[in-house]
């Protein structure tokens, strides 16, 4: 069996989307069958994971409503050892409330990712922000949760409400372990980030928080913008080693 790992936050901009795909290109290149699911109705996954050009745009949402079928929606990718499957049409309407219901209402979701496992080494989850109905469903079917915490205040100040949302599901799935906090977009030498950094590291348990960081890079932002994941386009990059150093401390746990 494979290990389900979620990626979660209470709010966006973050780095969670950024997080997810270059993980699961990180393990890929590890030649670990991995699998990105976004189920983020905003849909950030297909914008970064190494899609080629003019790639189907159906995904979760549409297998959800039974509008496509399994297969049709787990996409290849650059990597022989990844797929992805988008977040899907949903991503193009003005109302997400009937994809939030249908995912709350139904097993659709859970059942999706208890057979991912059994295919896949890794599956990596991309959740909307906040800790609503879809997060619950991820987190119900999930073995592993990591936190990305953007180093500046504001990230700060909504973290208690993201780790209190995860120890009462922990309660309901004995599975779930919280692998840590993942520190993002960190600048050295700006007095915020260090404040933020060190406050963390202060008020936490040290193994609640990830020794890796993620350093905020030129090279990450320019792979989003183009397509890719950092640890493909620039593997020498600051962040993109960080992120393998990541995927190696996750694989070490997963064995």
């Amino acid at each position: 069996m494979g290990h389900v790992l979620a990626v979660v936050s209470q709010k966006g901009g973050v780095g969670k989307t950024t997080t997810s795909v270059n993980l699961a290109a990180a393990f890929a290149r590890r030649g670990l069958k991995t699998l990105v699911v976004d189920v983020d109705p905003q849909g950030a996954v297909r914008y970064g994971v190494g899609l080629k050009r003019g790639h189907p745009t159906h995904g979760f949402s549409d297998y959800l409503n039974g509008a496509r079928g399994l297969r049709e929606v787990i996409l290849p990718t650059a990597l022989p050892w990844l797929r992805v499957m988008l977040a899907g049409t949903v991503t193009d309407a003005a109302d997400h409330g009937t994809y939030h219901a249908l995912v709350a209402e139904t097993d659709v979701l859970k059942e999706l990712l208890t057979a991912a496992r059994e295919r896949c080494d890794v599956v990596i989850v991309d959740t909307p922000p906040g800790l609503g109905p879809i997060v619950h469903k991820v987190l119900e079917a999930s073995q592993h949760v990591i936190v990305p915490l953007q180093c500046e205040p504001l990230a700060l100040q909504t973290t208690p409400q993201i780790l209190r949302g995860i120890q009462d599901i922990v309660a309901m799935n004995d599975e779930l372990t919280l692998d840590g906090i993942l520190l993002t977009m960190y600048e050295r030498e700006n007095p915020a980030c260090e404040r933020v950094a060190q406050y963390v590291r202060s008020h936490l348990p040290a193994n609640m928080v990830f020794d890796v960081v993620i350093p905020r890079t030129i090279a990450s932002t320019e792979a989003f913008a183009a397509g890719q994941p950092v640890v493909l386009r620039e593997p020498a990059d600051a962040a993109s080693q960080a992120y393998v150093n990541l995927a190696t401390v996750l694989a070490e746990r997963f064995e």
